[in-house]
């Protein structure tokens, strides 16, 4: 039996290994020296377990009496984890090196971290949920305040770790009264306690609380007051890590409480991620308006992201969470390219964030100002890009879940949303002369970062690199 359970793990153990290899490695050598080969040893173990669990064939298995899960809902949560990570820790090494950053810790607190979004994702129950939940926390809140001369980077780990601890509260309160009133921690045994779509009174009490803290991990408003500071206080390449891998490691964790746990009182929570949705949406397009700090203004941007995925979360049906993954996919590919565009803005070696020193961007740098363009467009679901394919699956799921004014209130968001994305396009094309031009250099690896997203955004638009049906198949394996 144990050896049965080890081998439905051994991704996670793997990459737990290599990350104790790794710190043996860093510790007992030069230490910062061999920072950059640990990273690029880190993201190819990071490609290389996605593959193995992509190609790891269908079917579903679990773990330690059901406390962990593969299915194909993990694993496509898994493969796009891993590979977003791979793509950001590479990306963001010119930067990190540049600034005296790279510490070799670095990489392997990602790593850990990364195994805790895998053990999110694949939790079967309320104490796996925790386990994997603090192992990426408590990573995170560190790689947050890396840059220690920093005061906002200092700042931004602090204010992290403190409004975590508060969302690790809610959370445990809430395991604690469902706990209480359902007599187990295990997902399936929660679900068995409700009968004809009705559940106690603490239950519910219970699922509340659950669902705040695990809101506060995927940044939705009301929940959201850490990211602006926390995304504008890191240092650039964490903030990118920070919008992609851990967004579709709380989304999927999100889905599988939801519908694994309390899949027997769809109608109400639906009603509470419903709101989430609207204030999300709506608060993060419109507080985005006054931002002039393009980190800052991403930050607003994922509050408005997650809004919407949580839209397809909503409807509670096997096609919302598959619009959802779609969804977070596409969202996950376009802020790629995005970071690679903000880590390549420089002055005399020095990162820029004003979205002002954008202006006449695209005389100097036609090429890098099109693919922006394409991406930007992209974010703000600007039809024929693959955002707008996005943002179409989410409100199809809305509408034919019978939700309607929620489709029509995301509709409106993304209208009030286009504003600041085209607002940068305008300073790109159309800003005021610009004597201060920013430097000229940008590394290979930040450049084929940034056009490969916005071909993706583009050329995807014909199958969705098939990501579809897989995200189907995921959907049908979660809500069965």
């Amino acid at each position: 039996m144990i050896s049965q359970d080890i081998s439905v793990v051994l991704p996670e153990i793997v990459l737990a290994v290599y990350a104790m290899a790794a710190l043996m490695v860093g510790v007992y050598t030069s230490k910062d020296k061999l920072a950059g080969v640990i990273l690029w040893a880190t993201a190819a173990m990071f490609t290389i377990v996605g593959l193995w669990i992509a190609f790891a064939g269908p079917g579903t298995q679990t773990a330690f009496n059901g406390m962990f899960n593969d299915d194909a809902f993990a694993r496509f949560a898994k493969v796009v984890i891993l590979l977003s990570a791979a793509a950001v820790l590479v990306m963001g090494q010119d930067y990190m090196e540049k600034r005296d950053l790279l510490r070799f810790e670095y990489p392997i607190l990602i790593t850990l971290a990364v195994v805790g979004m895998m053990m999110m994702v694949s939790a079967g129950d309320l104490m796996a949920l925790y386990v994997g939940l603090e192992l990426q926390s408590l990573a995170l809140y560190v790689v947050a305040s890396l840059h220690r001369d920093s005061v906002r980077s200092t700042e931004a780990g602090l204010k992290y770790f403190v409004l975590g601890a508060l969302s690790s509260g809610l959370l445990l309160y809430g395991a604690s009264l469902t706990y209480g009133f359902a007599g187990t921690t295990q997902f399936a045994g929660i679900m068995s306690t409700m009968h004809g779509g009705h559940a106690s009174l603490g239950l519910l009490f219970g699922m509340v609380f659950i669902a705040s803290g695990l809101a506060f991990k995927v940044s939705a408003a009301p929940f959201h007051m850490w990211t602006p500071d926390v995304y504008e206080g890191s240092p650039t390449p964490v903030t990118a890590f920070f919008a992609t891998a851990p967004k579709v490691a709380a989304m999927g964790l999100f889905a599988r409480v939801l519908h694994d746990a309390f899949g027997g009182v769809t109608a109400d929570w639906s009603q509470i991620i419903a709101l989430l949705s609207v204030v999300s949406m709506f608060l993060g397009a419109i507080a985005a308006i006054g931002q002039k700090n393009i980190k800052r203004l991403m930050a607003y941007s994922s509050i408005a992201h997650m809004g919407f995925a949580l839209m397809g979360l909503a409807s509670g049906t096997v096609f919302g969470v598959q619009a959802m993954l779609v969804y977070i996919a596409i969202y996950v590919t376009m802020n790629i390219g995005t970071f690679a565009f903000i880590l390549s803005l420089e002055k005399d070696g020095k990162a820029v964030t004003d979205i002002s020193a954008l202006n006449q961007y695209a005389k100097a740098e036609p090429l890098r100002a099109l693919a922006m363009l394409v991406l930007l467009f992209s974010l703000a679901g600007v039809p024929p890009m693959l955002g707008f394919f996005g943002k179409f699956y989410v409100l199809q799921a809305a509408v034919n879940a019978g939700m309607s004014w929620l489709a029509v209130a995301g509709v409106i968001a993304s209208v009030i949303g286009a504003f600041y994305y085209l607002r940068i396009v305008y300073f790109m094309y159309f800003g005021e002369e610009n004597d201060d031009a920013l430097d000229g250099g940008i590394s290979p690896v930040l450049t084929a970062g940034l056009m490969a997203s916005a071909v993706i955004m583009l050329v995807g638009i014909v199958n969705l690199f098939g990501v579809e049906p897989l995200a189907a198949a995921a959907a049908q394996a979660l809500v069965n």
